[in-house]
């Protein structure tokens, strides 16, 4: 069985509270990603996503230069633990209708887990 800690990333890309929606664009951008976490005084307070960015920014025809990430993202950052088995992140994903997750050892966040992770190949045995 295929465990989430197989499949998450461990390089966590991250803001800080007070940076632009711009700016969380463009590490996204950089680092050929589709979340940053966002961080105040050490703490990880939210997430922001592409589809955030589209919906909430652009597509309203705001301007991201001018909009914080704390003003679009997501918070409580939905969690599931490293040892949980991979089938259970889907209806996690879909309950919360998101397509990020924080990878959690101990309560600490330890990486993140995208929908796009769940597509990696894998034999249906391994499930």
């Amino acid at each position: 069985m295929i465990k989430v800690e197989q499949l998450m990333k461990k390089d966590l890309a991250r803001v800080q509270s007070g940076s632009t929606t711009a700016a969380a664009a463009i590490v996204m951008q950089q680092r050929a990603i589709g979340s940053v976490f966002v961080e105040r005084c050490g703490e990880i307070v939210g997430i922001v996503t592409e589809s955030d960015i589209v919906r909430k920014v652009v597509g309203v025809n705001l301007l991201p230069e001018q909009i914080l990430v704390e003003d679009i993202m997501s918070a409580p950052v939905i969690g599931i633990e490293n040892n949980r088995p991979i089938i259970e992140t889907a209806d996690l994903m879909e309950s919360n209708q998101t397509r990020h997750l924080a990878v959690t050892k101990s309560g600490a966040i330890i990486g993140v887990l995208s929908v796009r992770d769940l597509l990696h190949p894998v034999s249906v045995d391994e499930f």
